[in-house]
């Protein structure tokens, strides 16, 4: 009998609709289950990626522009005869960071690769390269007035993008096309007063080529939801800090790719494709290094070890036997039985190989597959119309993990295969956190709009036509507070204030031109 049998004609996995008990044991547990890069019993050349999640190598964790968090694939609802992938960078994004928002790295290749035949080797890739323009750099902002579209003049720091796509055999490049140039990027979204209308330059930034392929490049809200305070032994040794979404109101930067489907498989008879997603940054020599790779979720994370880390991060798929014994003798279950004394599954983990380094048996594991760490999609499945937070687990052979949605449960479905699902452990593991904190777009790129940094209590006697600016003279203090902070100790004081500044301004705009 084959892993995840029995589910829509997939046989072994039961199908019950059992309450599921929230016993949040970890963030981790969905790196073990989501498919670590470990495979194959070959030896095999070393070569050239890279890997990550949220802060989930020591090297990259310190350099967020060049760090994957997560990955993303599916069959387009809206347009089934497509595929849309999404693959997002730099974890944490606080909304209100600013002067210096959030921007792509000029210095990075930002690649997502699609390996079509199962042999653990690349055979496209879509590579985007960013610039950045400003266009007064007298001023400190990243606005200086209302944004109300991508080339406003007040839009004061923008990125533009080139895609490549290049074809590949056996691993060499073969061809090379610009298939889009000098595309607008999202930017980050400041907030109410900048950007009143934020959904419309999203909107903007949706670009389409000749062939229907359509490209987004912006900011976004993280779409990842779960509890990540796991590392704190397990929410807390006893389940006492459990349902939080630590990720809510931070954003990240995303690239979405949405293409013809016949222009990734191999053949209408072979419909499974694998992704992956990394990150090259050009050293002072002028050469471009792998400095993070990423497939399945938090594998890198919580599955490899610390010695094995930056090494998974500078490895392709074809290097993957190497973090074997990570995934068939893995951290994450010893932990659990020790803390929680739920008794972990035998080993050698050959379940985890089968089912997540090699997909699923009759649903996305290609023919003669080379085991390795990929996001593999079976992209003949039609979406599913009433999707399943658990995906295969739940009878849902759209989701997760024959690819990922960014409605997919992918740490609650992770835990309970890491657990023993597929051996008769059947378990309802989970982390109390069920879906994102925003609703996502039912169209491309689907991700939600990013939190806008100006969020936050109004100050008291403040909001609608009654603002700070006709209260001047008067004590203003933040809602709910109950200190009174002095704008002005006399009106005469306000008024000389109000006059310097007004010279302040005119003398700044003869001597220096409009900055604002």
């Amino acid at each position: 009998m084959t892993p995840f049998s029995g589910i829509s004609g997939i046989p072994g996995i039961p199908t019950s609709d059992s309450g599921r008990r929230r016993l949040a044991t970890l963030v981790c547990g969905a790196l073990a289950a989501g498919g670590l890069t470990a495979a194959g019993v070959t030896a095999l050349e070393p070569r050239a990626a890279s890997a990550s999640s949220h802060r989930e190598a020591p090297l990259v964790s310190g350099t967020p522009q060049y760090d994957n968090t997560d990955l993303y694939a599916f069959v387009s609802p809206d347009r089934p005869d497509t595929t849309t992938l999404v693959a997002n960078w730099i974890p944490f994004e606080e909304p209100a960071g600013g002067p210096n928002f959030f921007t792509f790295a000029e210095d990075a290749q930002y690649d997502l690769h699609v390996d079509n035949d199962g042999d653990a080797l690349g055979d496209l890739l879509f590579r985007y390269t960013f610039t950045t323009h400003t266009k007064n750099d007298k001023s400190f902002l990243y606005n200086t007035g209302t944004v109300t579209s991508l080339d406003d003049p007040d839009l004061n720091i923008t990125q533009t993008y080139d895609i490549e796509l290049i074809k590949l055999h056996g691993g060499k490049e073969s061809s090379r096309t610009t298939i889009a140039h000098d595309v607008p990027v999202a930017p980050s979204n400041v907030g109410k007063a900048s950007m009143p209308d934020y959904g419309a330059l999203r909107d903007q930034a949706v670009h389409e080529l000749d062939d229907g392929t359509k490209t987004f490049a912006g900011q976004a809200d993280d779409p990842f939801f779960l509890d990540l305070r796991v590392f704190d032994l397990l929410y807390g040794g006893n389940l006492s800090e459990v349902g939080n979404d630590t990720l809510k109101g931070y954003n990240v930067n995303s690239i979405a790719l949405q293409v013809p489907t016949d222009m990734i498989v191999e053949s209408a008879e072979q419909p499974v494709v694998g992704i992956w997603s990394t990150t090259r940054r050009e050293n002072t020599q002028g050469e471009f290094t792998q400095v993070s790779r990423l497939g399945n979720p938090l594998v890198n994370e919580v599955v490899n070890p610390l010695k094995d880390k930056d090494t998974f991060n500078a490895s392709t798929p074809a290097d993957d036997a190497q973090f074997l014994q990570n995934v068939t003798n893995p951290e994450l279950p010893k932990l659990i039985e020790a803390i929680y004394d739920i008794k972990a599954p035998a080993e050698p983990r050959d379940d985890l190989v089968d089912v997540f380094l090699k997909g699923v048996p009759d649903l996305n594991q290609p023919p003669h597959v080379t085991p390795s760490e990929q996001l593999r999609l079976n992209t003949s499945v039609e979406p599913a119309a009433d999707p399943k937070r658990l995906g295969v687990l739940d009878g849902d052979n759209a989701g997760f993990p024959n690819g990922r949605r960014l409605t997919d449960d992918v740490i609650d479905a992770a835990l309970q295969v890491v657990e023993g699902e597929l051996v008769g452990a059947a378990n309802d593991l989970g982390d109390a956190v069920d879906a994102n904190d925003k609703e996502f777009g039912a169209a491309f790129p689907y991700v939600a709009n990013p939190t806008e940094g100006s969020r936050g209590p109004l100050a008291d006697g403040t909001g609608g036509g009654n603002d700070v600016r006709n209260q001047l003279g008067d004590a203003l203090r933040p809602a709910g507070s109950g200190d009174t902070t002095l704008i002005a100790a006399s009106a005469g004081a306000g008024a000389v204030g109000i006059l310097l500044i007004g010279g302040a301004v005119a003398w700044w705009r003869r001597m220096r031109g409009r900055a604002y």
